[in-house]
């Protein structure tokens, strides 16, 4: 019996339609179609692979990914969707695994609606002509949507999942911001102190030491929707919120967008535009901030900033981060000595223990370290015992490999019983309905296994490249030897980053961690 595997997708166009012969509307119909076609032909099914709001342009569909794995180790022989274009709209990812991998891996590719199947050799054209309509789709939506956005940007219409700190989306009318007045208070009160000369840092304390929650933390307690930025937790005003509200435009009144724009419509990736191409309209909304005061306010930003020269950017600039809280460390200089120390310090008493470091003692420490490694290096034997770089790559290697076959064998668990369902369901004992709703819930817990999975084998294979070039630390740590100063160049090629610790009574230098780029 072939072992079949069944792929779903459902985006986010597919839930703006309305016809309930639709059977694309809901995931459950296309897994409900594909387990009766499956029946229908004598397949065992193998898995089902589903993969809820992901449009067809997205290559990294976490289930879409596994499919793929799953595929190139043979684990089925058959891929069974609704159409082609619920497995991709992309005419170079259809001529890649439709037409190339999949017949080397000994899979065939069947769709239901637009018949598509890889052995009947007589319908490749057909395929073909899919994905090429399948992709002019993704291009001509792209520049549609991309279009109707920029058309309401320039009419001065809100467009966003989520109001700037401070406003609302109005309820009654879309596209349209109305004040929050407790946060509005806030925001007025923010450009008040910085006017009457207190910086930045000192004002997130004084939010901090009030109970004040950031922007993040009060739209979570107050039910309102909010992306927390990347990497960053918690509920404290920071340096970096003071700093880009009071340079916002927004508070004026005016609405200013577009300031990112998307590298492709194959990808979510956006980059930065230059300053003309944002799409600014005035007097869209009701001002927070009166123009005088902005104007204060602006011209005390302009008077503090320091004028750049060339080589002026820090040593360490961006690369030293708090071994307590995980900051990057911010530069102060203090009677002509620099130093950098976490800023978590200052916003409010409890933040963080405060790390603390000289420029001078860090690059000291941190030729020490290349000079002990260098040392090391000059005796090939004695470095294949003893050297010991700090977070090992061949440790980190290890410990990947352990959690990644911990994962696979709770993964392998999940699938038993997902197949003992499917059985289950062809001896009558489950419902059809009994059978989807017992599958979903074995899917949304496998997922987020699949994901961490997915993640050990980005890391796995970053080690790998990592180690394979292992060879050259060698002739890359002989190149800086008997180093008397650093530059910043040297700094970029060498140094991933750099943690700092607070400094324990009686001991010259905080604890430092150094991981190297080699």
């Amino acid at each position: 019996m072939s072992r079949a595997a069944l792929y779903c997708r459902l985006s986010e166009e597919d839930r703006n339609k309305v016809s309930a012969d639709d059977d694309s509307a809901s995931i459950q119909n296309q897994k409900s179609m594909l387990l009766q076609y499956a029946l229908q032909q004598g397949w065992e099914v193998f898995h089902i692979y589903s993969d809820d709001d992901y449009t067809g342009s997205d290559r990294n569909r976490p289930e879409f990914q596994r499919l793929l794995a799953d595929a190139q180790t043979h684990k089925f022989d058959i891929i069974l969707c609704k159409t082609q274009s619920r497995f991709t709209r992309e005419l170079e990812l259809v001529e890649k695994y439709i037409h190339g991998l999949f017949p080397l891996w000994g899979i065939r590719f069947v769709s239901i609606v637009d018949n598509a199947d890889t052995e009947n050799k007589g319908n490749k054209k057909s395929r073909q002509i899919n994905g090429l309509v399948n992709e002019w789709y993704l291009e001509d939506m792209s520049d549609n949507i991309r279009s109707v956005l920029t058309n309401r940007r320039e009419k001065g219409f809100h467009i966003g999942s989520f109001a700037l700190y401070g406003y609302q989306k109005d309820p009654d009318q879309k596209g349209r911001l109305i004040v929050d007045p407790e946060a509005a208070a806030v925001v007025r009160r923010v450009f008040a102190l910085f006017a009457q000369g207190q910086g930045k840092t000192a004002i997130a304390r004084m939010l901090n030491e009030e109970g004040i929650p950031n922007p993040t933390e009060y739209k979570r307690q107050k039910g309102l929707r909010y992306q927390a930025p990347p990497g960053k937790t918690g509920t404290l005003w920071k340096y970096p919120a003071i700093s880009h509200m009071l340079t916002n435009e927004i508070y004026l009144g005016h609405m200013v967008q577009g300031r990112y724009g998307s590298i492709s419509y194959k990808t979510k990736q956006n980059k930065p535009r230059p300053k003309e191409q944002w799409i600014r309209v005035e007097h869209t909304h009701e001002a927070i901030i009166d123009q005088d005061l902005w104007d204060r306010v602006q011209t005390r930003i302009k008077e503090k900033v320091k004028p750049f020269t060339l080589g002026s950017i820090g040593l360490f600039a961006k690369k030293v981060r708090c071994m307590n809280c995980g900051y990057t460390m911010r530069s102060t200089k203090n009677r002509g000595r620099h130093y950098l120390q976490c800023s978590n310090r200052h916003v409010s008493k409890n933040a963080c223990v405060g790390s603390f470091v000289s420029v001078e003692k860090l690059e000291r420490i941190v030729i020490q370290e290349l000079n002990r490694l260098s040392a090391l290096y000059l005796d090939e034997a004695e470095l294949e015992r003893n050297l010991d770089l700090p977070n090992s790559l061949h440790a980190q290697k290890q410990r990947l490999l352990a959690q990644r076959d911990r994962i696979q064998a709770q993964l392998e668990e999940y699938r038993k019983g997902l197949r003992e369902l499917y059985l289950d369901k062809v001896r009558g004992v489950l419902s059809e309905e009994d059978f989807l709703s017992f599958s979903q819930d074995f899917s949304r817990e496998k997922a987020q296994l699949e994901h961490r999975l997915e993640e050990s084998r980005q890391h796995l294979e970053e080690l790998e490249t990592r180690i394979t070039a292992g060879d050259h630390r060698r002739e890359v740590v002989k190149r800086y030897t008997h180093l008397e100063h650093l530059t910043r160049e040297m700094v970029e090629v060498l140094i991933d980053y750099i943690l700092v610790g607070k400094r324990q009574p009686g001991e010259p230098d905080p604890p430092v961690e150094i991981h190297w780029n080699f």
